[in-house]
């Protein structure tokens, strides 16, 4: 089997994945991957939810919604582990890009503070994948989005910028959507390759 790597870029609720091969760049899956729970209450945004309800059962709430994004991560990555293997791509890595924030204090702190609820969602969602792709034992790092540029440039040299051009080509063949969100998803993903080839 071909190797494949998973790139993935959370927003509140969902995330874009995209499954891309090297040498030469070839996106071979691409989705939009639900993880906000259909039938929880504060769907795409737990922590405003949670900010109205007593600290034990803000972090009950938050406990049992992160058990529901994880199983719902969980079945959407054997879908797409599932579809390469048939198509002869093996998963052998998942990139999930982070944001640039410093780690997170206590719930109690974060419920107060808005600008830590929205910090706070963004790494919720993120972990959800993480955790997901862990149990579905796919080998899993991240990449902060803001060194992404730069660790491409280290990892690859003069090849950097011809693999960001290649990616941006995908779209063309893909159709859209072609965003942002693929398309650092997939550079991401070709910095898992790389890594996996030097073992």
């Amino acid at each position: 089997m071909k190797p494949a790597a998973l790139g993935i870029r959370a927003h509140s609720g969902w995330g874009a994945l995209v499954a891309v091969c090297l040498n030469p760049v070839n996106v071979v899956a691409r989705q939009r991957i639900t993880i906000a729970g259909p039938d929880c209450a504060g769907a795409n945004q737990p922590y405003h939810f949670a900010k109205g309800q007593s600290l034990p059962k803000a972090e009950q709430y938050l406990a049992e919604y992160a058990g529901v994004s994880e199983r719902l991560a969980f079945a959407a990555l054997g879908g797409v582990v599932e579809e390469l293997n048939q198509h002869g791509y093996l998963a052998v890595g998942c990139a999930i890009l982070q944001a640039a924030g410093r780690p997170l204090p206590a719930l109690e702190q974060i419920l107060a503070s808005h600008s830590l609820i929205h910090t706070a969602e963004g790494e919720f969602f993120r972990r959800a994948f993480w955790k997901a792709a862990e149990r579905r034992q796919i080998h899993v790092a991240g990449i902060r989005e803001r060194d992404l540029a730069e660790r491409a440039e280290e990892v690859f040299g003069s090849r950097a910028i011809e693999l960001q051009r290649a990616i941006a080509a995908q779209g063309k063949a893909l159709g859209p959507p072609w965003t942002t969100d693929q398309k650092t998803a997939s550079l991401a993903a070709l910095l898992i390759l790389a890594a996996e080839k030097l073992h």
